[in-house]
This record gives structure tokens, sequence and C-alpha cells, in this order.
């Protein structure tokens, strides 16, 4: 929805609300801010178009990330990409199988997205692209990750390395098909309601992850 569409909306709203119409204008007695505010908190729980327009968007890019072999989907694919327009899906903590997780670049262990922390071992990376399942090798007893860089490190690099391996020690690629988990979802599923609250926090400016 156009923001000037949701403002014009909004005014016919609060012209409805004040009892205003037909070009009258009465003196709006409340600001437009504290009538938006949930009931809980003293407001009248109307809701900000542009930013429920937002809420409601989110859900579709969530329906985009979970959708597997649909038709909508594969058109989407095909007319945009998958990672272009919008349409890239953020993986976050943990991983199953692998196949869809870039090891080097999707926030997948913890908090960390390995190229950011690990910049200089990055740089090195022999398939940096490379997803977290062409980094694990099966064949290493239970299994083990599996690195490779362009050359061998230096002797003041191998405290970088060992770091990496710190944190790459807490995690396992498994047989179980990889899923997205929305963050601020106490399920893990995405909700309108909740990503409308979140919105409407003071410091958040588009769609949570």
């Amino acid at each position: 929805m156009p923001k000037s569409v949701a403002r014009r909306l909004e005014k016919l709203q609060r012209d409805f609300l004040w009892g205003g119409g037909n070009g009258e204008k009465k003196a709006h007695l409340v600001n437009w801010e504290v009538v938006c505010v949930d009931k809980e908190k003293g407001g009248l729980g109307l809701r900000k178009l542009a930013r429920l327009n937002k809420a409601l968007l989110g859900k579709w890019i969530w329906r985009f990330a979970c959708a597997k072999e649909e038709l909508w989907k594969k058109v989407l694919e095909a007319k945009y990409g998958q990672e272009d327009f919008g349409w890239r899906t953020r993986k976050t903590n943990g991983v199953g199988k692998g196949s869809k997780i870039r090891f080097w670049t999707n926030p997948w262990c913890g908090n960390y997205v390995l190229s950011q922390s690990f910049p200089n071992l990055f740089a090195m990376a022999a398939h940096r692209n490379a997803t977290v399942e062409e980094m694990w090798n099966q064949n290493f007893g239970q299994g083990g990750w599996y690195l490779r860089f362009l050359r061998d490190f230096n002797d003041w690099e191998l405290d970088t390395v060992g770091n990496l391996l710190d944190v790459l020690r807490e995690y396992r690629v498994t047989l179980e098909e990889d899923s997205v988990i929305w963050k601020e979802g106490r399920d893990g599923l995405f909700r309108v309601k909740k990503a409308y609250s979140v919105l409407a926090s003071p410091h958040c400016r588009r769609v949570p992850e």
C-alpha cells in the first residue's frame, strides 16, 4: 500500500472518529499516536495502516520462506530470483542438514555470521558460497567439519582458526531438513499481531527477522 494511500485512509478514520466529514473540520481531542496505542496501555487499539501493511507483507515473506514446492513460489523465483527484490530468506540459529544454508554468510550458529566474525579466514576460504552440508564430512567418525582454504596458515593466524573451531564445536549437521524460525515468535512462527507490536516499538524500522 503506498504511503499516500495509507495517510488518506487514516485521515478518513480520524475524521470519522471525531465526528467530522463532508468537509467539516472538528478538533481532534487526542493525538492519533495515542489513539493507536493498545487498549491495555490507554489507547483505543486502532492500527496504523502503514505499519499494519508492513506486518502483512512480512506474512507473505514468511510464507515464501516456508514454502517448498508450491507453484506460486516457483513463479516468483523464476521471475525475480531467490536472492533478489527482498525475497531473500534469512536463516537463524541452528542447522539441520544444512543443504540450504550458506556456511559463511548465513547466521546459522548462534548469532554469528562467520564471514563477519572471521573476515580474514573468509577471505582465504576456498568456497565462500559453500553450504553447511558441503563443509561437513560424515566420514570423520561421527562426522566433523572439513574446512578448506586457499593456502596454509601462518603462525599468527592459528589462534583465529582455533576460535573458529571453538564456535563450530557446538554444532553438528543432522539428517533433519532445514526449517525457518522467526526469532520474535515464542514458538518460532510468524504472526501478524506480534509483528505489528514489534514494528510499533521505537527502535524498529522494518519487519523483524
